[in-house]
């Protein structure tokens, strides 16, 4: 005769399923069939690593939607535990009618007394279910529900555990490359480096190491999707940290980054400590700090400044290694002129704008433009022009309403006519009426002047063009 197995399988968290021999089903056969059964909802479990709770959960909802599967309907069917024993079993609540039963809700008079001999037709009796009472199909079904219960208690484990780690460095390996997106294995799931967060010189192979920012984390149908970054600015930043201790221990802060990845970028940093040098504790002895960093940005150039409250201090560090004049603030706007030699134009603009866009980024509250000493002089002698052809134009414009008027931006009789009554009631001064007589006289006066142009030769139409109000662009270019 074979071993009979034991009626106890672990599954993990101090939790077993218990079978007890059956009158109904006695023999080895059926007996191993049950064992069977448990051994493969407890190897599962084992496997994952799951918490008694969804153990509990899972397979309550795996047995019930077999019941249901089995004998059509499940309502009449319970789910026990034994905290204490960690066992846990099946019920069957059946209804006893006179003839045979017409589903599994109901049983014959006959099968009831033999459970219980004092059962009579109009009562119910209560019947311990076994696994072999399922048949091996409908087993089959609660083993696939417990291990999707699983799987998706998983991915949800793992989308919480890395929402949290938004923002903190991965290293994984590359797998794969995929229409140009880097997969990468970080052990417990796969994340994405979409080529927009790729260095663009970077080439990866298969089995290569690499270090990225983790930049968000999206739940989709296959599961938790984590984005990678080597591009996002606060990649640099931690792998500061990593480099400067004096970063990690809070005495050097990094105040703002600004990066076009691979190429160039600009770090702003200060300290807690007037003993310690913040650019010094970046840049390391021998700049053995900021090289590392460079390497691992596949040879990116990194300009690490010291930062400034005033944003007329902080520009100038920030147009660095431009020499700036002075740097004007704009009243009333967020704006800041830096002024440089025209020598210096170039190199403060840098190639196809970099430096100043770099610049323009660390001072991201703030517009930026760069002009040299001509140019800001030449931009004010035409805005006076304007100013005075606006008083000319226009009654009621006298030279205060005119300087107020030009810091709105409002230069010519066109900008005029195209604002509004409400932005312009904003300029001082200017109540709902008067601004109304100003609009009516500039949208007259365009409007004269567009019945001039129509009916001038077309050598004189053309002549005016070009004779347009000042651009409202961040970054001046140098003039040709």
């Amino acid at each position: 005769m074979p071993r009979i197995p034991s009626p106890h399988a672990s599954l993990g968290g101090g939790l077993s399923l218990f079978v007890a021999p059956s009158e109904h089903y006695a023999g080895p056969e059926v007996f191993r069939m049950n064992y069977e059964v448990l051994e493969a909802f407890g190897q599962i479990a084992r496997e994952r690593n799951v918490d008694k709770q969804l153990i509990i959960e899972t397979l309550e909802a795996g047995l019930l939607s077999a019941a249901k599967r089995r004998f059509g309907t499940a309502d009449h069917i319970r789910l026990t535990m034994d905290e204490e024993l960690g066992e846990i079993e099946l019920f069957a609540t059946r209804s006893v009618v006179e003839g045979e039963a017409a589903s599994h809700e109901e049983i014959s008079l006959e099968e009831a007394q033999a459970l219980n001999p004092e059962a009579q037709v109009g009562g119910e009796v209560v019947e311990k279910l076994h696994f072999a009472d399922f048949g091996r199909n409908a087993i089959q079904t609660a083993k696939q529900i417990l291990i999707q219960r699983i799987r998706e208690a998983e991915r949800e484990k793992i989308y919480t555990e890395y929402l949290e780690k938004i923002g903190e460095l991965a290293t994984g390996s590359v797998q794969q490359i995929s229409r140009g997106n880097v997969i990468v294995n970080l052990g417990r799931t796969e994340a994405v480096m979409p080529v927009k967060e790729q260095i663009r010189r970077e080439r990866y192979r298969q089995g290569d190491t690499i270090r990225a920012y983790i930049a968000e984390v999206q739940k989709t149908s296959k599961g938790p999707q984590v984005i990678l970054s080597r591009t996002h600015p606060r990649f640099l930043e931690k792998l500061l940290q990593i480099e400067v201790p004096e970063i990690y221990e809070g005495i050097v802060t990094v105040e703002a980054v600004a990066r076009v990845p691979g190429e160039r970028s600009k770090i702003a940093v200060s300290s807690t400590d007037n003993r310690v040098d913040p650019v010094g504790a970046c840049v390391g002895m021998k700049g053995t700090r900021v090289q590392s960093i460079v390497r691992e940005l596949s040879n990116e150039r990194i300009d690490i400044i010291p930062w400034d409250p005033e944003p007329e201090i902080f520009l100038r560090r920030a147009l660095s290694p431009a020499e700036v004049r002075r740097v004007e603030r704009v009243p009333d706007e967020q704006r800041l002129i830096a002024l440089v030699d025209e020598d210096q134009l170039s190199l403060a603009i840098g190639r196809a704008g970099q430096n100043a866009r770099l610049a323009a980024n660390l001072l991201e509250e703030w517009k930026i433009d760069i002009l040299s000493e001509k140019q800001y002089q030449d931009r004010l002698a035409r805005a006076e022009r304007m100013k005075r052809q606006l008083q000319d134009d226009l009654s009621g414009v006298g030279e205060k309403l005119a300087e107020d008027l030009s810091r709105y931006r409002i230069l010519t009789v066109e900008k005029l006519a195209r604002t509004s009554l409400e932005e312009l009631t904003k300029v001082p001064g200017l109540g709902p009426k008067k601004a109304q007589n100003l609009l009516d006289q500039a949208i007259a006066l365009v409007a004269e002047k567009a019945s001039l142009k129509a009916h001038k030769p077309i050598a004189d139409a053309s002549s005016e063009e070009g004779k347009s109000e000042p651009a409202d662009g961040q970054i001046a270019k140098p003039s040709c």
